[in-house]
């Protein structure tokens, strides 16, 4: 009640000046003795004072749009620091970057997704796609995220938290369904067919260990001393939305990300970004170009690869993009022979690495 007597001031207010300037025009009209006349003068002042109060309504439409654009830019703003929050620079030992571009210009927050979040089982990062993107993905983003973030926290086993996040998303699909069809009456068989996203979750150990379960994204690239190479090359799990997930999802082990060593992980507008001739963007070649040049730290990556994207692209991707970069600065475990066996044991540790989260 008090939001419509709140909001009804503001529209006579923003009424207001058209009907003045109508009402000065048709007085003018009617009133003034100018107007009645037939002569040359008289009808180039008549269109004179016409064509000052059109261009006054024009004016004052344009500046109405505009701080309706602006406040749809600033709601959309705030919808990304809820969703897509910055991360921390460093979560656990991990030095952590991340950011995402939406295709849509309109839009400030796209159908990419991410989080990293430091639990008791380990670091968890999630990387995933909604089919779609700009405004209509938001839903579902928000849907998976705020899944993730409360399930990374209660399931020790990885498989637990894909099937969390499976559930939160088919939720979601059903009241959406409900929403866009409320004359159907019943719960729908298959709520949106054709609604999907891909996702990706890994789980960074203390020892640098990582596990992980794709569900049809991307795996990220492993970037090391030695060069640069897929995290794995197993194939994944179809993505959550229109099948069902195994009753098992058993979590992959993809090796160790020791000190020094990155993790890149991306959409795939990265891959698909085409050039004026069709070609695709080479990421591993850029990531290569990367490692050749040090240091290496995540934002170095981060800015290298944008600004060949939008070089490759002109300034306008086709899809969204998202690039989350993760790079182990854990003081190495080092040890000590101890003993007349050789046993070894471990050298007294130095500062550790703190959570500033």
């Amino acid at each position: 009640m008090f939001r419509i007597k709140g909001r009804v001031p503001r529209k006579v207010l923003a009424l207001g000046l058209p009907i003045a300037w109508g009402a000065m025009a048709i007085t003018y009209k009617l009133a003034c003795p100018l107007a009645q006349q037939d002569g040359f003068g008289a009808r180039v002042v008549t269109s004179a004072v016409f064509f000052a109060v059109g261009t006054g309504l024009i004016v004052h439409v344009r500046q109405a749009l505009l701080r309706e654009l602006r406040q749809v830019r600033k709601v959309a703003g705030a919808a990304q620091s809820a969703l897509l929050r910055p991360l921390p620079s460093r979560i656990d030992g991990l030095n952590v970057a991340a950011a995402q571009l939406s295709a849509d210009r309109s839009a400030c927050v796209g159908g990419d997704l991410y989080e990293v979040i430091a639990t008791e089982h380990g670091v968890r990062a999630v990387m995933g796609d909604v089919r779609g993107h700009g405004i209509a993905a938001i839903g579902t983003v928000a849907a998976v995220l705020g899944s993730f973030r409360e399930a990374v926290h209660d399931e020790p086993d990885l498989g637990r938290v894909l099937h969390r996040l499976d559930r939160a998303l088919a939720r979601h699909l059903r009241e959406r369904a409900r929403e866009e069809h409320p004359s159907a009456g019943r719960e729908p068989d298959s709520p949106v067919a054709e609604e999907f996203v891909t996702l990706l979750l890994l789980q960074i150990g203390r020892d640098g260990e990582i596990t992980a379960l794709n569900c049809g994204h991307p795996w990220p690239y492993l970037l090391t001393v030695g060069g640069v190479e897929p995290l794995a090359r197993a194939d994944p799990l179809p993505p959550l939305g229109p099948f069902p997930l195994p009753t098992e999802l058993p979590a992959l082990s993809c090796g160790t990300l020791q000190p020094g060593d990155s993790l890149v992980l991306y959409t795939d507008g990265v891959e698909d970004a085409r050039d004026a001739r069709g070609r695709f963007f080479a990421l591993r070649a850029a990531l290569t170009g990367v490692v050749g040049n040090a240091p290496i730290t995540p934002q170095t990556i981060l800015r290298t690869l944008f600004t060949a994207l939008l070089r490759h692209t002109r300034g306008r991707p086709a899809d969204d993009i998202a690039l989350l970069v993760l790079r182990n600065d854990r003081t190495p475990v080092q040890c000590t022979p101890s003993g007349a066996g050789g046993a070894a044991r471990p050298a007294t540790p130095g500062p550790q690495p703190t959570n500033h989260l």
